[in-house]
Parts: C-alpha cells; structure tokens; sequence
C-alpha cells in the first residue's frame, strides 16, 4: 500500500537534493513514485555499489551527454562518499539535477565528505504523519509508531524488534565500538528511560557502567544515524530560572515502546500518557521540518518546577500535552505561568477532551482535532 506523503521535492531553481531519512521511513519508495522517469542508482544493490566503488568516475562517464534538467537519483549516497566529489564536479558543468538519499550522515561527516558546499538543498522525510494517513488512528499510532511498515499492520512488535537489531548490526558495526555493541545495546535501553526526559548523563552512564564522556559519544552516534534528537530548554524567560538542560527523543515513538517493553497500551494508562506526548511531539517536529526552516522548537522547565513541553520559536506558542479526558485547572499550571512570562503568547493544551473549548486564555484541543489543525497550519504556521 503506497501513502501519498507531504514533502515536495520539486523547486523552482530544479536545485539538487540531499534527501535524509532514518532506516525504513519510506525514502526509496517515495522517490520512485515522485520521480517515475529519473535514472536511479541504488546503492544498497551489491552490483550497482561494487562497480561505483571500484571506480566513481563511472558516474560522470555514464551522465554525459545527459538532457539539461533531467533528474539523477542515487539511494544511500552515504555508503560510497567519493560519489559526491565526482557529483560536485558534474554540478559545475552540467545541469543535472541530483536528488540524493541517505540515513546516515554521521558516516559522510566521518569520512569528510563533500556535501555539495550549498549546491543542494538539504531536506528530511520523516516517520508517516497523521495527516498522510486515511482513516487516521492516533491510539494505533501510539502504541505502532509511524515507521510505514510498523504503522500498517495490527502488531509492530517483532517488525519493531528486527529493526533494532538492523540498526545495531548494520550502522553499529562501523563505529569504533563494534565490538561493544552489548554495551551499546544496553545504553540504548537506558536511554529509552530517559526518552522525553531532561538528559543527565552522569546518571545514564552510572546506569550502564560507562564514563560521561562515553555517553555523550553514543547520544551523538543516535543524533547523527537520525534515530534521536535532542530538544533544548527555552531559557528567555526572566521572571523564572529556567532549565537548560536538554530533552532526548527517540524519532520514532515506536522504537521507544520497544526499548522500553511498553505493549498493548490504553489511554489512561500512564504508559500510554508518556508515549502520547511523545507521539504529539513527533507530529509537530515533522510539520515544522517540513513547512519551515526547522522553526525553534524547545521545551520550558523552571527550577521550581513549572513546565510545558513544546515552546515554539521565541515564546510565541506554548503547548503542554495531557492525555487526560477532560482538563482541569490543575493541568494548566505551567501554561498559566508561562503566561505571565508571555502574555501575548497563544496557549494550548492537547488533550482527549470531546469538544475544543476555551479556559481563561488557554485554548483546550481534542488530540486529532489539534492534529488536523496543526496540518492545515492552524496552529504553527505553514510559512515558518
């Protein structure tokens, strides 16, 4: 089953494309339903990888005389980095345009890699969103993740198992800690603890028996793969002391209900509150990477214990997430206090609540109600 998704390649300039995407999202499948006529060179195609290894040069002999503006597509560019100098060279005398993919960085960054010195555009396709899916089900999205393949079938479990064990066997193994991947299996583990908590590596590394040092290198090998991303604490308040610690996700709610044994959730089980929230923040990640220039995106903890989880841009919109029924007053306290840090900003809270509804200047949205509105850039705009 192939679902039309949101990210738009084309550009008015035909300007090439470097196309990120952690393992499984649906890059190759995309690619080939938006651009049907394009030469494609896969590299995850032992044949195709072999020959282009051997000899990059290949390329630009196989490319010549090619039709101005016709489209070059080479899937999992990271695993051959000397194509992107001999892509460099093409760009400087051809216009071609390259749509290039990849799930890796860290691995063109390791090896110093040209990265086209701003002759591409850099664009990310992310995990399914609400708003690409027909018949959408946020309570199957919560405990499945929006991973295509986990999302489209009644149980992720064993699919969501094979993909750790890709992902540690395959982006793992090329690292210098190889041969410690029990080590890092388990530090995975404990940071699904951690998954939308405010990070402290000395605990993290008490946990796994590893030096602060160590655990910091292993947030950056799960940042630079594209399974995890960091969100900062919003630190422009004045009235307050706030918190600049950061908060760690893992991109895919999905991947955290593995690591964390988290099965078969229902709403108003704790459980399923923490993933909830991880979920609805998965959902505005997504919609500014793709209708902004990855707008400011923070949380707002104080030290004494105020807190909302999403602060969009310089403190314009606060958005707290409660998996409740129905909000009471007692759930808008962090709302209400950064309100009187910032009084013109729009206050919301997503909760399940039946109907949208109005407290005192907090705007109450049930959840799919919000997401809907989010999609259609009601609640951050599409320009950001």
């Amino acid at each position: 089953m192939y679902i039309s998704r949101i990210l738009n390649l084309h550009n008015e300039n035909n300007d090439s494309v470097i196309l990120w995407g952690a393992r499984q999202v649906g890059k190759t499948t995309f690619l080939k339903n938006q651009y049907p006529g394009a030469r494609y060179y896969d590299l995850l195609n032992y044949g195709e990888f072999e020959r282009f290894l051997r000899n990059p040069d290949l390329l630009a002999e196989e490319l010549a005389g090619f039709i101005p503006g016709e489209i070059v597509i080479i899937d999992e560019i990271q695993k051959i980095p000397e194509l992107l100098d001999v892509v460099h060279s093409i760009l400087q005398k051809e216009e071609i345009c390259f749509i290039l993919s990849g799930s890796s960085p860290r691995k063109l960054k390791r090896a110093g890699a040209n990265l086209l010195g701003g002759r591409a555009l850099k664009k990310n396709l992310y995990p399914l969103v609400s708003a690409e899916i027909p018949n959408f089900d946020i309570e199957h999205a919560v405990n499945n993740g929006m991973i295509p393949r986990h999302y489209l079938v009644k149980n992720a479990w064993e699919r969501l198992r094979a993909y750790i064990g890709v992902y540690l066997e395959e982006e793992i193994r090329e690292e210098a800690i190889s041969r410690r991947l029990k080590l890092f299996s388990r530090f995975m583990e404990v940071a699904a603890y951690s998954n939308g908590e405010m990070i402290v590596y000395k605990n993290i590394a008490a946990d796994c028996g590893i030096d602060q040092r160590t655990v910091k290198d292993y947030f950056d090998i799960l940042r630079d793969t594209l399974i995890g991303y960091f969100i900062p604490g919003f630190t422009k308040t004045m009235k307050r002391r706030s918190i600049a610690a950061p908060k760690f996700y893992y991109y895919d709610v999905g991947i955290a209900n593995f690591l964390l044994k988290r099965k078969n959730m229902l709403r108003g089980s704790e459980a399923f509150g923490h993933a909830y929230e991880h979920f609805i923040i998965q959902e505005i990640m997504a919609f500014s990477g793709y209708h902004g220039d990855n707008e400011a995106i923070s949380y707002w903890r104080t030290a004494s214990g105020y807190e909302v989880d999403v602060i969009i841009g310089s403190g314009e919109i606060a958005i707290e997430i409660k998996s409740s029924d129905e909000v009471r007053s007692r759930h808008l306290k962090g709302l209400n206090a950064f309100g009187e840090e910032f009084p013109d900003a729009r206050l919301i809270i997503v909760s399940f609540d039946k109907h949208k509804r109005i407290m005192n200047k907090v705007e109450v949205w049930p959840a799919e109600q919000f997401l809907k509105e989010l999609w259609q850039g009601g609640i951050l705009a599409k320009d950001v």
